[in-house]
């Protein structure tokens, strides 16, 4: 049995995809045919969704995504958090290094969750909310790999000395994650990653990115 739903719900959802999923926005009468109803019920749409500033019109009338996404988008760093923690947890231990889920903020990589080993007597510090460039270090570098295409084998990244002295880092980016642009990754205080570790953190990625779909 089909599960009763609402239509005019259904239709604003879809209205915010189609702008999300535009540089330019969009008129009324090209979100009309996109949508295949008349402009009058898209008026009333992007009306709702302007008051909630969910949607803002620039004055060519071109609607855009407006800034009340990001209002939602904040919630989405916990529930993202909770998902991948049980794979951080076991990635910490089983390396023996500091491991991390990083996120795209911007232009920047963000990390939201942090796991340290409990077992090693030194690791590198880390910190939930750390930023740095996404063109610096393995997690902003493996989010780049992903988005530009240019995922090859070994499907992980390796970098050294690009945010710390002296430590070295591997991540591999979420793969088939809608929405959702993130690398899993580790960083230990060595000259070089063993291969052993990569393959490890890739497996990592794929336990986070099947916990999120």
């Amino acid at each position: 049995m089909t599960a009763e739903t609402s239509q005019t719900l259904d239709r604003g959802l879809r209205v915010l995809k189609l702008l999300a999923d535009t540089d330019h926005g969009l008129t009324v009468t090209e979100l009309s045919n996109k949508l295949g109803v008349n402009r009058t019920v898209v008026y009333r749409l992007l009306a709702t969704l302007e008051q909630h500033t969910l949607v803002r019109r620039d004055l060519g009338g071109r609607a855009r995504v407006g800034l009340g996404v990001l209002r939602l988008g904040r919630q989405v760093h916990p529930l993202v958090r909770e998902a991948a923690l049980p794979a951080l947890r076991a990635l910490a231990e089983d390396i023996g290094a500091t491991a991390h889920l990083t996120m795209v903020d911007g232009a920047e990589a963000l990390a939201v969750a942090v796991v340290e080993p409990t077992w090693t007597d030194y690791h590198v510090a880390y910190r939930t909310g750390f930023r740095h460039p996404l063109d610096r270090g393995a997690a902003g570098k493996a989010i780049l790999s992903a988005r530009q295409g240019l995922l090859n084998d070994p499907g992980y990244t390796l970098t050294h000395g690009e945010l710390e002295a002296g430590a070295s880092g591997a991540a591999a980016p979420l793969i088939g994650v809608t929405g959702i642009e993130g690398s899993v990754g580790v960083v230990m205080l060595a000259d070089s990653v063993p291969e052993r570790v990569g393959e490890r953190v890739l497996d990592a990625a794929k336990e986070v990115a099947d916990a999120l779909r």
